[in-house]
């Protein structure tokens, strides 16, 4: 039932404009209340709370997937080549801890922590906590932690952590869908959220003025059981199948598709939990997923079973912005 009402949302937001529009009204509601909830923050109504530390925060605001976790692994790697010691907030959406905040390690269990916090943790080895509320989790980080930056993974909207820099994420194929707010269209926030972020990167098109591209980069699979490493091009023409459970798993299937190969292709609901019967056909034909996938599939995988690990690549003069932003406004 989740995945068939994600998929039909999906549809309503990217392609059905009528259903869209009968969804209007509740849309405004929708958007009367964040700008309410704003205005509160604003008058000190509700409580923001400023960390001792700078604070980048690299969200979107639309539903869904648009690279966010690729772009937060690269500027962990770039904050720690210039100098910084950065550590990791996130709110461990899909884990399912008994107790909050989390630490999070290469060795954690995404059923606890979440999927993409474990990737994070993974690929980084920055300190990371996770929780729902991040105020808490950054806390837990700088008491055990010895960070002089925090990335928050996700979070544009969590108006309770003051941020040093903003960061919006934009899918750039599909970008803002109909244009109307949650739930008559994917956007968290109104459009013009974007005016007052401090840096706006563009995944996979061409950007607009004042924007940045990154491009999602990878052509090396990954053997789950062996650790062999194999190109893309060496299944060319070689019947596949192909899983994602991530926030647009046409994505990864187009990656697969330009590079060549036959598969059948299955998706599920973003942040799904994988058991065994999930990723298992009668066939011996190789099964391709996303690494976001794989840390969730890796205890019952096979020797069929292979991932496909991207890195985000954003255009030159972004990382050097984002430099001289810290500097200046820390």
């Amino acid at each position: 039932m989740r995945k068939t009402l994600a998929r039909r949302l999906t549809d309503i937001w990217y392609e059905d404009a009528f259903l869209g529009v009968w969804l209007m009204p509740l849309g405004f509601l929708f958007r009367d209340v964040i700008r309410f909830r704003k205005f509160l923050y604003r008058l000190g109504v509700l409580k923001s709370y400023t960390l001792p530390v700078p604070v980048i925060v690299v969200g979107n605001i639309t539903v869904g997937g648009t690279g966010k976790t690729p772009l937060i692994i690269c500027l962990a790697e770039f904050l720690k080549e210039s100098g910084y010691r950065p550590g990791i907030i996130s709110r461990g959406y899909g884990g399912k801890a008994a107790s909050w905040p989390q630490w999070v390690s290469a060795e954690s269990d995404p059923k606890l922590v979440g999927d993409e916090a474990l990737l994070i943790a993974k690929q980084t080895g920055c300190p990371m906590v996770v929780g729902p509320l991040r105020v808490e989790a950054a806390k837990a980080l700088l008491k055990q932690a010895d960070c002089n930056v925090i990335l928050s993974d996700d979070g544009l909207q969590h108006y309770a952590l003051n941020r040093t820099i903003e960061i919006a994420v934009i899918d750039g194929e599909r970008r803002f869908g109909n244009g109307y707010c949650l739930p008559a269209g994917p956007l968290r926030e109104p459009i013009e959220r974007l005016q007052s972020v401090d840096l706006v990167v563009v995944n996979g098109q061409e950007a607009e003025e004042n924007q940045f591209t990154m491009q999602l980069v990878g052509n090396t699979l990954i053997n789950l059981v062996t650790g062999e490493q194999k190109s893309l091009d060496e299944l060319e023409g070689v019947e596949c199948h192909a899983l994602a459970g991530i926030g647009n798993p046409e994505r990864f299937f187009e990656v697969l598709t330009s590079a060549g190969l036959i598969f059948k292709s299955q998706s599920f609901p973003d942040h799904y939990q994988f058991q065994n019967h999930d990723i298992q056909y009668s066939d011996n034909k190789p099964v391709l997923m996303t690494e976001k996938d794989a840390v969730k599939c890796s205890a019952f995988a096979g020797i069929k079973h292979w991932y496909l690990p991207v890195k985000a690549v954003p255009e030159t003069g972004f990382t050097e912005q984002l430099l001289n932003l810290l500097k200046r406004k820390a």
